[in-house]
């Protein structure tokens, strides 16, 4: 792949212009996907050469394509039925297709049912990882600790094929900013192929790497000035209405992320222990502790723009039930809650008059991954635009069977018009006797999209999501031992559409991201052969890698001002990068240990040997 740039302003004049410039590099770590459920495929022949699929994949529709052309046979042929996944994380986005091709190619040889599920190590050799990077930049700033030019070589392992690596890699250069405005930037991105397993989609979709990037900056900034890194990131944030837009040229209608920041701090007593730390430190040469706040502002829709639309079905029966089928995969982020949920609140039924079934390609078509934080939005949109005929239909018939011409209202299992209340099951078998169309399809596509694919400016995302997090660490100089003591959090998810799900997206997301960023070291040999492919030799988080204080909050005020299933925000990826704050505080840990002279051989992730490696 062809490296790609993207620039703004003049950074040569900015540079000279600045009072300080500093000079580093960088680099982020991979990560395996470690879902609870392997890799796994059945294929079972049919009839005419058809045959049906089980798959453990986030792409039905691609995952249909793809035995399709493996088999040269066309795509309704193969019928793709997923009805949940144990666990995803973008390793099943493209990385499954081989092994349902696998089986598929055998079903067809044999003409008998073949099933493969590959054991652990073999999954982790074989599939790819979160792409790990390396970033050489410059800055150029105030006395204050105002960036005023910024130039970013970054370059990323994407293995032996090109999978989704440019889009993983467009998305790292559209969260370089994460939540600061710079007004020069140069930007240039290489994607690097090697000789390991192709890397792939994972959690954050590149977007965490960026951002990773520049919250070292920050925190470097704050060192050289010796402030407060918290001042220098509120100095470097986007405002409302000046200097609201991004170096794509997307401008920022939706920002909140100074009134959580402020809020977060208060909350967390951000400033008393700031200098209950510095005290503590005084007083212990062996063990040293670090604070850090981090914000982050993440960009929801698939940045390749086609993928951002979606399909569903929706029956209603005589009994006043209702049938569900939509293109999301259920992989425990609790989809299927959210979106029986969706339709319940459209009809004003009970929760437990709606089923879903399983996702099937011969009930929705060429629908998109369950991905980049968009599920929701768009199988949600694509259930509402399904209701929304349906109630059309019976709307008309109300207002012609009971001549009325009243607004109606779908409440508490009923419906209501003029004064008069009739149950929904009343009404769904009245309508069924007039013969009233009780079934649609639906379907929806992002608005507002709009990416000119060379330069990469416009507007990739329909809306940001906001959050914060404080994170308190304790460091152990002698062996490199690091743990998280304390974690206060405060994130934004709009209007909830169930507030216990969000919250366990954003601890979960934050687990995973504090794995990435400590303990989950993906090592290769020389020759591209991966040497940490078993829980004895990967280590992601436990219970006991939990900080002892967990405190997570839900940001009251958050609404979503875009056009979206009940005003809520995407929470799959957003938190996951919450997570930089664990490592930034053990950075500054690792500042405070070298006497608040450096912290920049620090890498990523942070695990004893490499926190030993970083004192002087």
């Amino acid at each position: 792949m062809e490296p790609r740039q993207i620039s703004r302003g003049d950074t040569n004049n900015a540079f000279k212009n600045s009072d300080i410039i500093l000079k580093g590099e960088l680099h982020t770590g991979g990560q395996d996907h470690f879902y609870l459920e392997g890799q796994i495929a059945m294929t079972i022949p049919q009839e005419d050469n058809n045959f049906l699929v089980y798959s453990s994949t986030q792409h039905p529709s691609e995952t249909q394509q793809i035995i399709a052309k493996v088999l040269k046979q066309d795509f309704n042929s193969i019928h793709v039925v997923v009805r949940r996944i144990g666990g995803g994380f973008g390793g099943k986005e493209t990385q499954s297709f081989l092994f349902a091709a696998i089986t598929s190619i055998a079903a067809k040889k044999t003409n008998k049912p073949v099933k493969l599920r590959v054991d652990r190590d073999d999954d982790m050799i074989m599939t790819g990882k979160r792409h790990d990077f390396y970033f050489n930049y410059k800055v150029g700033f105030s006395k204050k600790g105002e960036i005023n030019a910024l130039k970013v070589m970054m370059a990323s392992r994407c293995g032996i094929s090109a999978d989704l690596s440019g889009a993983i890699n467009d998305r790292a250069i559209y969260h370089i900013d994460n939540a600061y405005y710079i007004p020069n930037m140069e930007i240039e991105s290489f994607r690097c192929k090697t000789n390991t397993v192709s890397n792939t989609a994972f959690r954050g979709f590149g977007g965490p790497q960026g951002m990773f990037c520049i919250e070292n900056i920050i925190e470097n900034i704050s060192q050289k000035l010796n402030k407060d890194p918290a001042e220098i990131r509120k100095i470097n944030f986007y405002k409302e209405n000046t200097k609201n837009e991004t170096h794509y040229g997307m401008k920022i209608t939706d920002n909140v992320i100074n009134d959580i920041f402020e809020n977060l701090k208060i909350k967390s007593n951000y400033k008393k222990r700031k200098k209950e730390i510095e005290k503590f430190n005084s007083k212990n040469r062996i063990l040293k502790k670090g604070i850090a706040i981090t914000p982050v502002k993440f960009g929801i829709s698939f940045t390749t723009t086609h993928l951002n639309q979606g399909g569903a079905l929706v029956h209603i029966y005589t009994d006043g039930s209702l049938h569900l089928n939509h293109g999301g995969i259920e992989m425990g982020q609790g989809l299927m809650t959210k979106l029986a949920l969706v339709a319940s609140n459209e009809f004003g039924l009970n929760y437990k008059s709606i089923k879903i079934s399983s996702t099937d390609t011969e009930k929705v078509p060429n629908t998109s991954a369950s991905a980049a934080s968009a599920t929701t939005d768009i199988n949600g949109g694509a259930i509402i635009n399904a209701i929304n005929k349906i109630k059309t239909n019976l709307n008309e018939f109300i207002y012609d069977y009971y001549k009325t011409n009243s607004i109606i209202k779908y409440e508490n299992d009923y419906v209501y018009f003029d004064k008069r209340k009739i149950s929904f099951k009343d009404l769904v078998n009245e309508a069924y006797l007039n013969r009233v169309a009780l079934s649609s399809s639906g379907f929806f596509k992002t608005s507002k999209i709009n990416v000119n694919k060379k330069t990469l400016k416009g507007r990739p995302f329909l809306y940001f999501a906001y959050g914060a997090a404080v994170s308190e660490v304790i460091i152990d100089t002698l062996t490199g031992e690091n743990k998280l003591l304390q974690v206060d959090i405060m994130h934004d998810v709009g209007k909830s559409i169930n507030k216990r799900i969000d919250k366990g997206q954003i601890e979960g997301g934050f687990i995973q991201g504090l794995g990435w960023l400590t303990t989950e070291e993906v090592s290769w040999k020389s020759d591209g052969k991966l040497q940490t492919h078993s829980p004895s030799t990967y280590k992601i988080p436990t219970a006991g890698e939990t900080p002892f204080k967990f405190n997570v909050e839900i940001y009251e005020r958050g609404i979503n001002k875009e056009n979206v299933v009940n005003k809520s925000k995407a929470v799959g990826e957003p938190p996951f990068m919450l997570a930089i704050s664990s490592f930034i505080a053990i950075k500054n840990a690792v500042f405070n240990a070298n006497d608040k002279k450096e912290s920049d051989k620090l890498i990523a992730p942070a695990t004893p040997e490499n926190v030993l490696n970083s004192f002087n």
